[in-house]
């Protein structure tokens, strides 16, 4: 994994005060893709209270602002599993 890229993520994501964030990278699933030497690709599981009472869109739209201009460079796909903690 980017320990730099990860540690931009989990940075990003603390603003979201998680009681859970796993990030994985999934880059090497990808290589070869166009894609990938533009940015890796991650999935990152994500359990917050910031998320209560919002529906999936609404919870990856939450996520991706706070990610914001990573996803342009250090980012090239990212799969968000957002829980609200009464969810897990």
């Amino acid at each position: 994994m980017s320990s730099e890229t990860a540690a931009l993520l989990r940075q990003r994501l603390m603003a979201l005060h998680p009681q859970k964030l796993e990030i994985e990278d999934e880059s090497h699933l990808h290589a070869g893709h166009a894609g990938a030497r533009d940015g890796g690709h991650y999935k990152i599981t994500i359990v917050s209270p910031v998320f209560a009472g919002h529906n999936t869109v609404k919870r990856h739209r939450i996520v991706y602002e706070a990610v914001g201009d990573l996803m342009r460079g250090h980012v090239h796909a990212l799969g968000i599993r957002a829980f609200a903690p009464d969810e897990v």
